[in-house]
């Protein structure tokens, strides 16, 4: 069986574009209490132009579509890497556990833990006792039969 080596995780794309807090943080339900309390306190001489009030709901529009899109990218984000952890059941491989440490390894089962600080989940393989992240597999050899 020819050595397979591994390239970069998708985990790593999906946590570099996180930013810091921002118009992105604030829910439709903030921003609409916003927008209200805006016109409710408006100069009745000088009232907001209808431009403006036709920019500002495109703009919770556009933030709610961008919540729904992003959920869903994590969805199929998680998906993937569960399918791909999954299919090195039976494979083996070397990788780095979270100590540094190289193991190597028929890979045993697959599992996904959630964080519950934050809700985020992280894949894992098992190569007997030890657990490593997705992300930390090196190379994959290829079935258990490698060097038998």
């Amino acid at each position: 069986m020819s050595r397979i080596p591994t390239t970069t995780s998708i985990d790593q794309t999906a946590t570099s574009n996180q930013q810091g807090p921002g118009l992105n943080d604030l829910d439709v339900d903030k921003f609409l209490g916003l927008m209200i309390a805006e016109l409710q306190n408006q100069d009745p001489l000088n009232p907001m132009d209808n431009s403006e009030l036709v920019q500002q709901i495109s703009q919770i529009r556009t933030i709610s579509a961008t919540n729904q899109l992003s959920d869903t990218l994590s969805s199929v984000l998680l998906g993937q890497n569960t399918s791909t952890a999954s299919s090195l059941i039976g494979k083996h491989i070397t990788a780095l556990t979270d100590d540094s440490e190289n193991v190597e390894g028929v890979v045993t089962r697959a599992s996904v833990t959630v964080n519950e600080s934050d809700g985020s989940r992280a894949i894992r393989v098992h190569i007997g006792d030890k657990s490593v992240s997705l992300e930390n597999v090196r190379e994959i050899v290829g079935d258990e039969t490698v060097g038998a």
